[in-house]
C-alpha cells in the first residue's frame, strides 16, 4: 500500500462545508499552552494558547507584527519559546531542534519561500528529503510530488530562480512534504502572487489536507484562508483575541472587520 493510499484512508468525515469536523473532546495533535517567545529583548507573544486537531486546517490571522510568523518559528523549533509549553501528541517539545520537531511530523514552509535558485527543480525537491538515507525513499517521495504537482514535473530541470512566484511557492510546498508531515506549517502561502494563482495555491492547500496533512497556515488573503480553514485564530500584538469558527467569520463582514480592519 503506499502512502498516498495510507493517506486517504486516514481522511476522516468532514463538514456541511467541507470542512473538517471538530469536536471539544478530541484531544489535539498540537497544543501551545501560554507560550511566550521573541527575539533576544523583543518579545513577540504574551502567552498564546492555540490547538489544532488531527486532520484540521487552521488559520492564523492577523495584522503585520501580531506575531503569526513568530508562533510558526516557536512550534518549528527556529526559535525557543522563553515560557509556555508546545507539545505534539502530548510529548513536549518546546525548545527541540528543527531537526527533531521535523521528524516527529512537523514540516514548516517559511515565508518569502526560500527555493535555492540555482538548483534544479528536482534537485529543490531532493534537498526537502534530506533527512531520508535511503536514495530510492527520497526518489519515491519526489515522484509523489510531480504527481501531486504536475506543473513541477513539466519543469523538473529547470533552476527554481527561473519559475514563476507560484511555482516558486508550489515548490516551497512540496518541498515541504517531502518529510511526509502530519502538520504543515504555512507561512503566507499566496504572497505575492497573482488572484488566479493564489486561488490555486489555495486549492492545493485544501488537496493536501484531504490526503491526511493538518495544516496551521498564516496568510494576509483572510478570504482565500477561511475558504480552506475550519477554524482561525485571530493574533493582535501577540496576544490571541479571538478564536472563531470560519464559517461566522465569513457570513459576518463586520466581525471579520472589527478583527481585521477589512
Amino acid at each position: 500500500m503506499n502512502v498516498m493510499t495510507v493517506a486517504r484512508e486516514q481522511v476522516k468525515p468532514r463538514g456541511q462545508h467541507g470542512h473538517q469536523s471538530v469536536h471539544a473532546e478530541t484531544e489535539p495533535v498540537l497544543a501551545l499552552d501560554n507560550v511566550v517567545a521573541g527575539y533576544g529583548s523583543l518579545t513577540a507573544l504574551h502567552g498564546i494558547d492555540l490547538r489544532i486537531n488531527e486532520g484540521e486546517v487552521v488559520a492564523l490571522l492577523g495584522a503585520n507584527g501580531a506575531g503569526k510568523s513568530t508562533t510558526l518559528r516557536a512550534i518549528s523549533g527556529l526559535i525557543k519559546p522563553s515560557a509556555g509549553r508546545i507539545r505534539w501528541k502530548g510529548e513536549q517539545i518546546s525548545g527541540a531542534s528543527p531537526e527533531k520537531i521535523l521528524r516527529l511530523g512537523i514540516s514548516h514552509c517559511p515565508e518569502e519561500r526560500h527555493v535555492w535558485p540555482e538548483m534544479t527543480v528536482t534537485e529543490n525537491l531532493e534537498l526537502g528529503g534530506y533527512l531520508i538515507r535511503s536514495k530510492s525513499e527520497v526518489r519515491r517521495r519526489r515522484d509523489i510530488a510531480f504527481h501531486r504537482f504536475p506543473r513541477l514535473r513539466e519543469r523538473a530541470g529547470q533552476l527554481a530562480g527561473t519559475l514563476s512566484g507560484g511555482e516558486q511557492q508550489m515548490l516551497a510546498i512540496a518541498r515541504a512534504l517531502m518529510s511526509e508531515p502530519e502538520l504543515l506549517l504555512l507561512d503566507e502561502p499566496s504572497l505575492g502572487l497573482s488572484p488566479k494563482m493564489a486561488a490555486e495555491v489555495f486549492d492545493v492547500i485544501a488537496e493536501i489536507n484531504q490526503h491526511g496533512v493538518s495544516v496551521l497556515v498564516v496568510e494576509q488573503n483572510v478570504h482565500n484562508a477561511l475558504r480552506v480553514a475550519s477554524r482561525a485564530y485571530v493574533l493582535e500584538t501577540g496576544r490571541i483575541i479571538a478564536e472563531k469558527d470560519s464559517q461566522t467569520l465569513l457570513n459576518d463582514p463586520e466581525l471579520l472587520s472589527a478583527y481585521l480592519g477589512g
